[in-house]
């Protein structure tokens, strides 16, 4: 049968949807991109709008392929099953609870037989899928944990994904040694909260120790992480993790607002005096590191006064680069209900100017760059013999080059603009 696969949301989702792929085709399926016979779509439900979006998504999916089995799995489909079944464009719903079940479910249908399976709560053990590479990108993902305990009071993501649960360190490091043996030359770490990796398992093994075997296990790979909570990142993270040259000089820690009686309403662990500590212990030991962080404004009870606060605090930060989210209200979670909920307007205006201050920090970051040598991953063509990839501190590079995809080159760089960095290529004898 045709297989064809779509994502919204987060890295995990995108590291499940190559998956259950790579699972399709050594079932013996077609993965195609349109004229499929059954589609899969593994959805998200971070906000509200994730919701909208999900339904919008079930709507081309049904008008692109009339006659094709539909499958939804993923978050939305776990916290609220009933209102996906109730899309007609919808024949099954699995949530997050045993991904490769789903391609069995969609054979049997296939087949005319009848679908039995009940929804399912979330799952309470790691479920080990194979790590790669999603269509059309370069660097590969490998989920070493789901689940969240933290319970912010914003977030529905703990009750769509469970606990804690994290994948054996040996089987971490058999999968990195296939991607490195596959020829991958980038490895992403990701999880729903990778900062609570080992938290479960019997073995005394936390983030910190299987990211150095990692690094060990894969030394001419380049290792990423993705977004880490910031109370992770004690002096021994630090200390011990400088010493790796192949571990990205890229670390994106949740901050999500820089006032500490808004901190308090989210349930975030940490203060501002403890966040910015941090900061000044990642740029001791990784200098120039690139620092980028989520950010939300208009939260339940945001005053002007703790917005203002916020601002100062960013500045004090001047990340690199940041991810800026007007609150949205995600029904099923406190703050939802908290009172004090703002106008679209105000946290439109205060998204706005937070926007415009990131893009000033992120000029001067990149700015800093102009004129050095850079280790750049291709990824994608941007036109003929001009490629676009990413540097090891996580912002795009281009360079007119004869390389190609999934190739390393060493780049000069000469300008910026609204796009990244640009440059020329170093050929090899100046290296």
């Amino acid at each position: 049968m045709k297989f064809a696969f779509y994502t919204l949301g987060c890295k995990v989702n995108r590291f499940e949807s190559q998956a259950l792929s790579q699972l399709a085709q050594s079932r013996g399926h077609e993965i195609v991109t349109q004229d499929a016979d059954v589609c899969i779509i593994n959805t998200c439900t971070v906000t509200s709008a994730s919701d909208h979006k999900n339904i919008r998504a079930f709507h081309k999916l049904r008008r692109e392929n009339p006659h094709a089995i539909i499958a939804a799995c993923g978050c939305f489909a776990q916290t609220d099953p009933e209102k996906v079944q109730a899309q007609p464009e919808i024949d099954l719903v699995c949530g997050t609870a045993d991904r490769a079940a789903i391609l069995e479910r969609c054979e049997r249908m296939a087949r005319g037989e009848a679908d039995t399976a009940s929804h399912s709560a979330p799952p309470t053990a790691f479920e080990p899928l194979p790590a790669g590479v999603p269509a059309g990108r370069t660097r590969a993902l490998l989920k070493i944990q789901d689940g969240c305990d933290n319970y912010c009071t914003y977030c529905i993501i703990p009750y769509a994904r469970g606990h804690v649960r994290s994948m054996h360190p040996d089987e971490v490091l058999s999968q990195v040694r296939q991607l490195v043996y596959a020829g991958i030359h980038e490895i992403v770490l990701t999880g729903i909260e990778i900062s609570s990796y080992g938290h479960d398992l019997r073995e005394d093994v936390d983030l910190v120790t299987l990211i150095e075997r990692v690094c060990h296990e894969a030394p001419c790979v380049r290792i990423r992480l993705s977004s880490l909570e910031p109370r992770t990142v004690d002096e021994a993270f630090c200390r011990r993790l400088s010493v790796f040259p192949n571990l990205m000089r890229h670390f994106h820690l949740s901050l999500q607002s820089g006032s500490d009686s808004v901190l308090q309403r989210m349930k975030r662990k940490y203060t501002t005096e403890q966040y910015g500590e941090i900061i000044t212990r990642l740029r001791t030991f990784f200098p120039r590191c690139s620092l980028t962080t989520d950010l939300i404004v208009g939260f339940p009870g945001e005053t002007e006064q703790e917005f203002c606060e916020t601002m100062a605090f960013i500045r004090r930060c001047d990340f690199a680069d940041m991810h800026v989210f007007p609150y949205s209200p995600r029904s099923g979670t406190v703050a939802a209900a908290m009172t004090g909920q703002l106008s679209p307007g105000v946290k439109a205006q205060r998204a706005e100017q937070v926007k415009t201050l990131a893009r000033t920090m992120r000029k001067n970051f990149l700015d800093g760059f102009i004129g050095e040598t850079l280790e750049v991953l291709l990824e994608h063509s941007v036109r003929e013999s001009v490629w676009s990839g990413h540097a090891p501190y996580d912002f795009p590079v281009r360079v007119h080059t004869q390389g190609g995809k999934n190739t390393l080159v060493t780049v000069r760089v000469t300008g910026r603009d609204a796009a990244g960095l640009f440059g020329e290529e170093v050929p090899i004898s100046e290296t």
